[in-house]
């Protein structure tokens, strides 16, 4: 088992891996939308704050040898179900493969998120 950690994507803000390699998978934890670079949220839209989770999925994904292509599964959180379809219009942009997918609604996400997506791709 690898854990695979890069500055391309927000460091963990709690006791666990940005992602684990085990075998030809990793396993993202789940990605949340802070921007890496600046270490803040920087969009109050479910659009803007899909695009940068899934900007910060893929930064994990390259880091460990992998790619958004080679995504087998996603499990998706969103703060509001009302956001369904702004998120799938941003999410279909970037998971073109159309993994397997799971997405529901919970009541808070870290740092007061309005989405989290985490993934599971193949090396």
């Amino acid at each position: 088992m690898k854990t695979v950690f890069t500055e391309n994507a927000p460091a963990a803000i709690g006791p666990y891996s940005q992602a684990k390699i085990v075998g030809n998978l990793v396993f993202t934890s789940g990605q949340i939308p802070v921007n890496p670079a600046t270490s803040q949220i920087e969009s109050t839209t479910v659009e803007g704050q899909t695009k940068q989770v899934c900007e910060n999925v893929a930064a994990l994904l390259k880091a460990s040898g992998s790619s958004i292509e080679k995504v087998i599964k996603t499990v998706c959180f969103l703060s509001d179900m009302k956001d369904f379809a702004a998120f799938n219009a941003v999410y279909e942009q970037y998971f073109t493969s159309k993994p397997a997918r799971s997405c529901v609604a919970v009541r808070d996400i870290p740092k007061n998120s309005l989405v989290e997506i985490e993934a599971i791709a193949e090396i």
